[in-house]
């Protein structure tokens, strides 16, 4: 999903088991350099992401934050890009078949 040519990244609210998991969640989601804003509408979450180009340090944070707080992966494909290839699309990854599929 792109708005004026922002990807967005959309996932569910929740499920917290403290107010200190949910607090972790969201300080994690400010220390993510390309997550330009992040908008709750109902249950859902909406990331704004600065550009598709993103840099190796971002993608794996995106990576684990969606597998520790169980969000959907697959939307994480679209970052496949050449240079990232070698390691993103490593068949031996733990986030592989989360995110492409078995």
């Amino acid at each position: 999903m792109s708005d004026s040519n922002k990807t967005i990244l959309k996932c569910k609210s929740g499920p917290f088991y403290t107010l200190k998991d949910e607090d972790a969640f969201f300080e994690w989601i400010k220390k993510i350099e390309c997550i330009e804003d992040v908008k709750g509408v109902g249950r859902e979450l909406y990331f704004y992401i600065a550009c598709d180009d993103l840099h190796d340090r971002d993608l794996i944070d995106l990576i684990g934050l969606f597998y520790r707080y169980k969000k959907d992966m697959k939307q994480l494909a679209r970052f496949l890009t050449p240079e990232n290839k070698s390691w993103f699309y490593d068949k031996k990854a733990y986030w592989y078949k989360k995110i492409f599929g078995s």
